[in-house]
C-alpha cells in the first residue's frame, strides 16, 4: 500500500519500486489523501474539475504501473492535518486491504536542498501513515467499527536521510517517467524524465546500480508472523 497526499506524489519519488513489485506479482494500493484540486494555476479552473482531471491522471499512472486499485479519501489540497479523523480512515483502508508493506514519505523532512520545502501536506500524510500502521491499525480495542485489526510487517519511508535499502530501478525508471507523464495537468509542457534518471542516477551510483530508489525501511514483524 502506497499512502501519499497528491496525485503525481508516488510518481515523483516511488513509483520505480512499484512498478518493480507489480511486474514481480505484488497487489498494489494507492490510497491518496487528497485529490489535488488545488494545484493549478490555469485561469478558469474550479476545484472540482481540477479534482477530476487529476484523478483520472493517477488512475493512468497506476495503469502504467500496474496498481491494482486506487482510493482518493477526498481531505482537501492544502489543508491537510495529521488529525485523527485521517489516521482513522488510513487505519480502515489498511484493515480492508491488509497489505504486508506500506510505502509513504518522510514526515520529518522540511527541507530537500536548497531549492524546496517540502509541501505541508506531504508531512501531514506520512505523519497520518505511520500513525496509523504503528500501533493503530493492530489494535483491537481502537476504532473495531472500521475493521478487522491488521499488523503491517514493513513500512519504507521515502526521502529520509539514513537510508538502509536501495531498490534497483533500472529495469522500470522508464515505466516511472511513463507513469508520471500522465500527470499532464502538473507538467505545463515540462518533460520530467532527464531529472527523474538523474535522481535515480544519484541515489544508486554508490551502491552499483545505474538507477535506484532509497528508503528508510522500519521492520515491525517478521515475515513469519504476517496474518
Amino acid at each position: 500500500m502506497v499512502i501519499i497526499a497528491h496525485p503525481d506524489d508516488a510518481e515523483f519519488t516511488m513509483a520505480g519500486t512499484v512498478a518493480l513489485w507489480s511486474r514481480g506479482g505484488c497487489r498494489i494500493t494507492y490510497v491518496v489523501c487528497t485529490s489535488g484540486n488545488a494545484g493549478s494555476h490555469e485561469p478558469g479552473m474550479t476545484i472540482e474539475r481540477l479534482a477530476e482531471i487529476r484523478q483520472a491522471e493517477q488512475r493512468a499512472a497506476c495503469a502504467v504501473l500496474g496498481v491494482d486499485g486506487v482510493l482518493f479519501l477526498g481531505y482537501g489540497d492544502g489543508q491537510l492535518e495529521p488529525t485523527l479523523e485521517l489516521r482513522r480512515d488510513l487505519v480502515r483502508a489498511i484493515r480492508q486491504h491488509r497489505p504486508e508493506v506500506v510505502l509513504t514519505g518522510d514526515p520529518t523532512v522540511l527541507f530537500f536542498g536548497d531549492e524546496y520545502i517540502n509541501h505541508p501536506d506531504h508531512r501531514a500524510a506520512a505523519q497520518a501513515a505511520l500513525d496509523a500502521v504503528a500501533p493503530a491499525a493492530a489494535m483491537p480495542l481502537l476504532w473495531p467499527e472500521v475493521g478487522v485489526p491488521h499488523r503491517v510487517r514493513q513500512i519504507y519511508v521515502h526521502g529520509n536521510a539514513e537510508p538502509n535499502v536501495w531498490i534497483d530501478i533500472s529495469s522500470t525508471v522508464d515505466k516511472k517517467v511513463e507513469a508520471l507523464k500522465q500527470h499532464a495537468s502538473q507538467m505545463s509542457g515540462w518533460d520530467p524524465a532527464e531529472m527523474i534518471r538523474q535522481w535515480a542516477a544519484e541515489t544508486g551510483k554508490d551502491k552499483g546500480m545505474e538507477h535506484a530508489e532509497s528508503y528508510r525501511v522500519i521492520t515491525l514483524m517478521s515475515p513469519e508472523a504476517v496474518d
